[in-house]
């Protein structure tokens, strides 16, 4: 008996551990480098342990978190533990989740190329990504995400089992499953399942050819879909209002944009997926946004042609880019981060592709995946069992630039941060910020004896509120729907280069007793407010070179 598949299968194992080790490594390493949105997430999880239910304001149900998975997910480990330490909490579940991430994109490279080492390069540099390793780090539900989306993905491409047929479908249901998870931990993975689900839809319309109808369509796939969301669907509805977060329309409405700075913030990221502005500056980014456009349609054309179930895959980038610049929203930075996976694995295909393209030499029997999933070859061989053209003599030269990018990648991170834990983080990943929110709240709670029943307003609601545990005012409306009547404010109120402003009148209507804000939040509005300036009083200023000149805590007097 020949020792090849075995010796084949330890590689396997082997780079797969590999991958997924490196992966927690670079997340546990940095430490909490927490964003501000994961703390509203955190006092969510922290109200329902605490038997407050699901609310921020205690006594108020709205819907201020855009991820209620994470959420629940982050309140069940809490109550577990018997602790609160949702910030490892996060970490831990973010590197768990990155790790199997990485494992299914070499699976899924390894699928469509046959080659086994090459093939770990889309995992290795997902596992030190600046972009992956910041959001992780940074407390949010980003790698929970898009875990569920390779992971259908992975179920998709990688079963082996009939896209059709049978009482029981294990493929359709996983895909259903996964695609519920995705959209109940962020909505918009509503822009990977469509995707998904449509050329799903043809690939079984197609293959049932001559069979019933009910096996002609993934009915399956849809219907443990609605499985998974009603409940959630059910309970928000009575408990909220709506199962929708309040966010989706609150920060439309709060933050005004430029016309197209959405699209010009997702082509600033699409054209350094590799973080290679940390060492390619100028013309050159703009030559590497070119070569890696054509890269990842030349990757999408060569998939087309021999993976085709990957294609929903690659093409989600390009749906994302396109749907967000319509929308034109304020690009938060972890809105960076969904499309990255697909469009680096697109980027490393297509170099993979023209380098195995320039060789002369061919295989005997070269395998094919051919339209909406059915193999084809010159001999038989079982659908899921396909082997690679003979490999190119080039192919080492794929293996350079994967290093190159790895290198531009690692290039990203910083051994001693100016700020937060002294470990090596990415450089992106700054929460200055965070950290002076942290100081006042904790000066609001420790040394003016802030309540739970104290009002406190602030434009960022995340730190403010989870460590104060006040009462919230939040004046972008997250978390407080009868704000959104002082919104559209007048475009005058905003300062120059920034995207919001405090509507002055809120804060003399609700009379909160603190108001935490930056600089530049107030300049144009409630610091020439008269009215607002009698009746409060600076009582912190934190000197700040972001969003103005400092960050300011009001008091309000008598």
């Amino acid at each position: 008996m020949s020792l090849q598949p075995k010796n084949a299968f330890s590689r396997i194992v082997i780079i797969a551990v590999t991958l997924a080790v490196v992966a927690i490594i670079a997340r546990l390493l940095p430490g909490p480098r927490t964003i501000d949105d994961a703390f509203i997430t955190f006092r969510y999880s922290r109200n329902i342990v605490e038997g407050q239910g699901f609310v921020y304001n205690i006594g108020t149900p709205s819907l201020g978190t855009t991820t209620p998975l994470f959420t629940l997910l982050m309140a069940a480990i809490s109550a577990l533990t018997g602790k609160q330490d949702f910030q490892w909490y996060a970490i831990i579940v973010s590197a768990i989740a990155d790790a199997v991430t990485c494992v299914l994109l070499y699976l899924v490279t390894r699928r469509l190329t046959g080659n086994d080492w090459l093939s770990a390069a889309p995992g290795l540099l997902w596992a030190i990504s600046p972009a992956s390793v910041t959001f992780a780090v940074g407390g949010m539900e980003t790698s929970i995400n898009i875990l569920w989306m390779v992971s259908a993905t992975a179920a998709y491409v990688l079963l082996p089992l009939p896209v059709y047929g049978g009482k029981i479908n294990r493929r359709q249901i996983l895909i259903g499953l996964l695609a519920g998870l995705g959209f109940l931990t962020r909505i918009d993975a509503a822009l990977w399942i469509g995707p998904l689900f449509l050329f799903q839809l043809v690939d079984v319309f197609r293959a049932g050819k001559g069979k019933s109808f009910l096996n002609r369509i993934p009915w399956q796939t849809w219907l443990a879909f609605i499985i998974v969301l009603l409940p959630w669907f059910a309970f928000s509805t009575v408990y909220f209002g709506s199962p929708f977060p309040r966010s989706l329309s609150a920060k439309t409405v709060a933050y005004v944009m430029p016309p197209g700075s959405a699209l010009i913030t997702l082509i600033q990221n699409y054209a350094t997926p590799f973080y290679e502005d940390s060492t390619i500056k100028g013309m050159g980014l703009f030559a590497l946004m070119v070569i890696y456009l054509i890269l990842s349609l030349i990757g999408i054309l060569f998939t087309a042609r021999r993976l085709p179930r990957l294609l929903p895959f690659l093409v989600y980038p390009w749906i994302y880019i396109t749907v967000f610049s319509i929308a034109n929203p304020l690009i938060f930075r972890w809105y960076n981060a969904p499309p990255l996976p697909a469009l680096c694995l697109s980027i490393f295909i297509g170099v993979f592709a023209v380098i195995s393209g320039l060789s002369t030499e061919r295989a005997d029997v070269e395998i094919v995946e051919t339209e909406f999933g059915k193999m084809a070859r010159k001999k038989a061989v079982p659908v899921d069992n396909p082997q690679p053209a003979k490999p190119s003599r080039l192919l080492p030269v794929v293996g350079v630039i994967s290093l190159l990018w790895v290198f531009t990648s690692v290039n990203g991170w910083v051994l001693h941060p100016d700020h937060g834990l002294d470990r090596p983080a990415p450089e992106m990943a700054w929460h200055k910020i965070e950290l002076y929110y942290q100081e006042i709240a904790t000066q609001l709670r420790d040394q003016y004896g802030v309540t739970p029943t104290t009002l406190v307003a602030s434009g960022d609601i995340g730190v403010i509120g989870y460590f104060s545990r006040a009462t919230i005012l939040d004046t972008v409306g997250l978390v407080t729907p009868a704000v959104s009547k002082y919104y559209p404010i007048p475009k005058e109120l905003i300062a120059e280069g920034q995207n919001y402003a405090i509507p002055p009148q809120l804060i003399l209507d609700d009379q909160p007793q603190y108001l935490v804000a930056m600089e530049s939040m107030v300049r144009l509005g409630l610091e020439q407010n008269a009215t607002f300036k009698q009746e409060y009083k600076l009582v912190r200023d934190i000197p700040t070179n972001f969003y103005g000149t400092g960050m300011y805590l009001y008091q309000r007097q008598g």
